[in-house]
């Protein structure tokens, strides 16, 4: 039986740390599902369609290993399940992550009892990256500077036509 793991995220923008656990995750299951999910709640700076258009770049390298999808609304657990996962992956930067993910974990739980949860840790250099704070320098003058060693060079490009260096 193959062993499906699903790693979701908004992913706006995706980071190396994002790449990180998709990565690991490829490596540790038959196939691993990446979902772009929508978040009511985070206003999107990249659309659905270039974070999709990202990840299938990012991921161009792991064909049969990586599969992409997007949820736009409803349970994860469902939606996994709905996929023949075994597994959500997520992964932990420090302790409020893991406050925030134990619970999920247990909701999700709770809604596909079958479905397991695994947390995984970056290494040190990437345990400080997020989305949040990367969308934090764009626009900023020497933005390039702070966020080029954080994101993949596809994310960068993107991100570098939509907010170009002012003098």
């Amino acid at each position: 039986m193959k062993r499906i793991a699903v790693y979701a995220g908004s992913f706006d923008p995706p980071t190396l740390g994002h790449l990180w656990m998709v990565r690991t995750g490829a490596s540790l299951f038959d196939e691993l599902v990446v979902v772009v999910a929508y978040n009511p709640d985070k206003p999107g700076m990249l659309s659905l369609d270039e974070r999709l258009s990202l990840w299938q770049q990012l991921c161009a390298d792991m064909p049969g290993r990586v599969r992409i999808c997007t949820l736009h609304r409803g349970f994860l657990a469902e939606y996994a399940r709905q996929l023949g996962a075994c597994c959500l992956l997520r992964g932990i930067r420090n302790t409020v992550d893991f406050e925030y993910e134990k619970g999920m974990a247990r909701i999700n739980a709770s809604v596909v009892p079958q479905l397991s949860t695994l947390f995984l840790t970056p290494p040190p250099e990437l345990e400080n990256v997020s989305s949040s704070l990367i969308r934090g320098f764009l626009g900023q003058p020497g933005w390039q500077h702070w966020v080029s060693p954080h994101v993949p060079q596809a994310v960068l490009s993107l991100l570098n036509s939509k907010f170009p260096v002012s003098e």
